[in-house]
């Protein structure tokens, strides 16, 4: 079937079924807002109706347009019909256990983006400066160097970044510095993406520097036993805010027949729902890195091995969370 008919036979629904979204967030705790655009006992009906249209959309390759409308539709209705009905399984469980690994997953080609941007200068950089470990003059200048060598220097109680007298201190200040971080490399995939790009590509570049050069200059240890605990977390936070800038950028880029700000509105939901993923992913990581990531109490063979778990447990999380169980079908 071709799209235009395609659109044309089921776009009814689709209205419908936007009205009756935007009906239900409009109730918001107020009463009095009208009579709902769809029956009740009508409402699953034409969601697995959408989520069907959304299956064939993707099976035809029909347009973005189509699929984003689709995808933003059938998401909003899950969240309207299921988490709101799990009185007592709170909205965030839910987030957590389901809708946000379904979702990074829906989105893999924007976070593979994302992940090839920042881990290839990461890497890159890091075994460069095993062999010219002077190039860190070209990315850091004398008095970053010689703070990041303080930082880690072997002889410190606790390693790592000490703005702050206490661990409680330093949770406050890792949080600000992911969540700035993160929120550069997502709000700036409003500037056509390319802000996305350059601050995944600065990111990688700056922590592949610091990493090879203090690997390279005898400083490894304390380095890595400092960041293996958290690096899972931070790292993967990191790749998903990009995704979700991506996201934006595409819609400024590629609006379609819609305007900018239309198009904008279609993938918001997909793009804040990763964001606020990503942040979560980001708190995590600030608690780690201040409460467990410093101590040079636990040996570094031990901080290893909870680094590599930590790895571990974040595929395993993003490959395995939220797929149905059985043979049912992931229609959304």
């Amino acid at each position: 079937m071709k799209q235009s008919l395609f659109v044309e036979r089921y776009q009814d629904d689709w209205q419908r079924f936007e009205a009756w979204l935007a009906w239900r967030e409009a109730q918001g705790g107020r009463h009095n807002v009208g009579a709902p655009p769809i029956a009740a006992s009508e409402v699953p009906a034409v969601y697995r109706r959408i989520c069907q249209h959304l299956a064939l959309a993707r099976q035809r390759q029909y347009s973005a347009e189509v699929i984003d409308r689709l995808h933003a539709l059938a998401l909003r209705g899950h969240h309207a019909l299921y988490v709101a009905r799990h009185r007592g399984l709170p909205g965030w469980r839910v987030f957590l256990t389901t809708d946000f690994p379904r979702l990074v997953r829906q989105e893999w080609r924007l976070v593979a983006a994302a992940a090839l941007l920042f881990y290839v200068p990461l890497f890159a950089l890091l075994v460069a400066l095993q062999y010219f470990p002077d190039f860190v003059h070209y990315v850091l200048d004398g008095e970053r160097i010689a703070h990041i060598r303080e930082m880690y220097d072997p002889v410190n109680r606790r390693i790592g970044m000490r703005e702050a007298d206490t661990n409680v201190q330093m949770f406050a200040v890792y949080i600000g510095n992911n969540v700035r971080i993160g929120f550069q490399i997502f709000a700036t995939g409003l500037a056509f993406g390319i802000g996305t790009v350059f601050y995944l590509v600065a990111n990688g570049v700056i922590i592949g520097t610091i990493a090879g050069y203090l690997t390279a200059t005898g400083f490894g240890t304390p380095f890595w036993s400092f960041v293996a605990g958290h690096s899972a977390l931070e790292l993967t936070a990191l790749v998903i805010a990009g995704a979700a800038g991506f996201k934006l950028g595409l819609a400024v880029i590629a609006p379609g027949p819609r305007s900018r700000t239309a198009a904008l509105r279609a993938v918001a939901p997909t793009a804040v729902r990763l964001v606020y993923g990503a942040a979560l992913m980001l708190f995590a990581a600030a608690a780690v890195e201040a409460f467990w990531s410093p101590h040079t109490l636990f040996p570094p063979a031990l901080k290893y091995a909870v680094g590599i778990g930590m790895w571990v447990l974040v595929i395993a999380y993003f490959v395995f969370a939220g797929r149905p169980r059985g043979k049912v079908r992931d229609a959304a």
